[in-house]
């Protein structure tokens, strides 16, 4: 994932600020110097990471920091507000517009996964924002673009309009207007065509589909593993096109991530949408103080409660957290929690998204993780509504009918117990913590509670508590 290398290196930096009584200049300078170093490896630029030490200098070196109970928290708390000014301030939403038919222009070089990306916001669209997309293949240049546009559209349900590579990109886009008109679509994303490098025929192409159609976003694909390459490629589209937001495809792959901090503060041009995986549902809406957020390894919360919410089976996860608070935890709740946490994806993709649990999921064999997980369904399912309420009556020759109609060892069945032991454990004490006030009603994250217990029972070392 972006920015694993950096986060790594800010949480170091902070760690020699933190706690101290009293913020100095010269533990101060140690600590910009650090997190300068940081950025640049990151491959943020040059010139945007020396404005930002400069700006993080000034207000924490100023009287209400100095003066303030713990200095360091309060650095840590500029930075942050300093990584979303970097960032963009304040979400970029699609400008639809109020009544009729909103457009979009989907730009950007070939190898970006404009043509994926175009799909992925469709659907978006469609299942998230109650949306009518139509998606038009305007990249008359490469046939190979048409026929993978109609088979992502056909996978998400969204019409694609076509007239093949005989007819010119403009001309498609015009009698696209006309059939989206006729048939009742509020938003049209022309997907247009990309070339290996920026030249005068391709933007000719754009800039006359852009006369004609008016659009009311132009979107910039740009590939999050070029690095400092997304800035250039933006300042030029951006000048002759005047894009109004970003698609960061392939967030997942990079572990620097700096062109995205570079980016909005050299060319003004927001972030609306990262690509986070190969899946067309792998697509959120950009947050800038969410990123931040995850940089600085203070998780996600609010991606994960959206992505529970989305995913998960709200109602059994509901049943089964209220009996977990009650301190009730059989096998069959063992049983709903893994099917959860399989909808949610990755364990260590969910537990980047929890305050300091970042380090921990870098210390997950995912595919150790998913088999542990698989293998203890399988025996779960293999017992009886009895068995999964009362493990204790689990003797030998019982483990011996599991072990065989689930295909294991009688090993693998001890071994399913002995986590099921450290789980219910680990709700007991939650139970506690919740019955004497001190920790809030999480509600549909009530599946996500027992991850420090799986981490350890799926291969993870001994982690930070939380």
């Amino acid at each position: 994932m972006a920015f694993e290398n950096l986060s790594e290196r800010l949480g170091k930096a902070f760690k020699n600020i933190t706690g101290k009584g009293k913020l100095t200049e010269k533990n101060m300078n140690d600590m910009l110097r650090e997190v300068r170093m940081s950025l640049l490896e990151a491959d943020v630029n040059y010139g945007v990471v020396k404005d930002f030490i400069s700006r993080i200098k000034e207000k924490a070196m100023g009287q209400e920091v100095l003066t303030s109970l713990n200095p360091g928290q309060m650095v840590v708390k500029i930075v942050h507000d300093e990584i979303v000014a970097l960032l963009g301030t304040e979400d970029a939403p699609v400008n639809y517009k109020k009544s009729g038919i909103t457009t979009i222009m989907m730009v950007g070089l070939q190898g970006t996964g404009k043509t994926t990306a175009s799909a992925k916001i469709a659907n978006l669209m469609k299942k998230k924002q109650g949306r009518n997309p139509l998606l038009v293949a305007c990249d008359v240049i490469r046939p190979a673009a048409i026929d993978q546009l109609k088979t992502l559209g056909e996978s998400i349900g969204v019409e694609v309009f076509s007239l093949g590579v005989e007819t010119k990109a403009l001309e498609t886009a015009k009698q696209a207007m006309v059939y989206a008109k006729e048939n009742g679509y509020d938003t049209v994303l022309f997907d247009t065509a990309g070339r290996l490098h920026i030249d005068d025929e391709l933007m000719q192409e754009l800039s006359d589909i852009k006369t004609y159609v008016q659009p009311d976003d132009i979107l910039l694909t740009v590939d999050a593993m070029t690095g400092q390459d997304i800035v250039n490629v933006a300042s030029s589209f951006h000048e002759q096109l005047e894009v109004s937001g970003l698609v960061l495809t392939k967030l997942d792959g990079d572990s620097r991530g700096g062109g995205i901090l570079s980016v909005r503060a050299i060319t003004n041009v927001p972030v609306k949408f990262v690509g986070l995986g190969e899946k067309i549902e792998d697509l959120d809406v950009f947050h800038p103080d969410r990123m931040a957020d995850r940089i600085l390894g203070m998780g996600d919360i609010m991606s994960l409660v959206e992505k529970a919410q989305e995913k998960m089976d709200m109602e059994a996860t509901t049943k089964s957290t209220n009996r977990m608070m009650s301190g009730e935890f059989t096998l069959t709740d063992m049983l709903v929690q893994y099917e959860q946490i399989e909808k949610m994806g990755s364990l260590g993709g969910m537990m980047k998204l929890l305050p300091g649990m970042g380090q921990l999921a870098g210390q997950i064999d995912e595919a150790k993780a998913d088999n542990k997980i698989k293998k203890s369904k399988a025996i779960i399912q293999s017992m009886t509504p009895e068995e999964r309420e009362n493990p204790n009556i689990l003797r030998a020759s019982r483990k011996n009918r599991i072990a065989k109609g689930s295909g294991v060892s009688v090993a693998d069945v001890n071994r399913c117990l002995n986590e099921f032991e450290k789980m219910k454990q680990v709700m007991k004490q939650f139970s506690s913590l919740a019955k004497g006030g001190k920790m809030p009603n999480l509600g549909g994250l009530g599946a996500m509670k027992n991850m420090r217990a799986m981490s350890r029972a799926m291969g993870g070392k001994k982690g930070r508590k939380f």
